[in-house]
């Protein structure tokens, strides 16, 4: 089995922002959640990872990113001075799920994985690979040993 570690993701500010997933639980699957200063724990970043058998045997892999917004604060409180803490005003939810048949190979699911990433990259008429080149991706999926590429290749989850 693969290690939990953490995970650095960047988002798509301005001036991107790295973010820290840090290991929470592999039971009953890997969960990996976000630990900023000053943000209550329903506000943080959380990301999961499961691997199940579907009822005709193929196997279905998710990856699911969860992005809490918190409310904007007020500036006045009340009349005592009182100001109440944020809340999540909602949850921007991510999710991709391959189907994999059990007979597939190893470099098969890399294939899709890797087309799938292109379009979600942004691959188009002009570019077929989005913002991620061929010749820098090559084998990218295939080497890559990190939780989600093996979760998707290898059929394995980390803990």
């Amino acid at each position: 089995m693969a290690q939990m570690t953490s995970i650095l993701v960047k988002d798509d500010a301005a001036t991107p922002v790295e973010h820290a997933l840090y290991p929470v639980s592999d039971n009953p699957h890997p969960q990996w959640r976000e630990t900023a200063y000053g943000v209550p724990v329903d506000g943080q970043i959380r990301y999961s990872l499961n691997i199940e058998r579907t009822k005709n045997r193929a196997y279905k892999v998710t990856a699911k990113l969860e992005v809490p917004v918190m409310e904007t604060l007020g500036a006045s409180g009340s009349s005592a001075g009182y100001v109440a803490p944020p809340k999540v005003a909602y949850v921007n939810t991510g999710i991709v799920t391959m189907f994999c048949d059990p007979r597939s190979t190893e470099q098969d699911r890399v294939n899709v994985l890797r087309m799938l990433t292109g379009i979600l990259q942004g691959a188009g008429d002009v570019t077929g690979t989005g913002t991620l080149t061929n010749t820098s991706a090559g084998q990218a999926f295939l080497t890559n040993y990190k939780p989600t590429p093996t979760a998707f290749r290898s059929l394995m989850l980390p803990n």
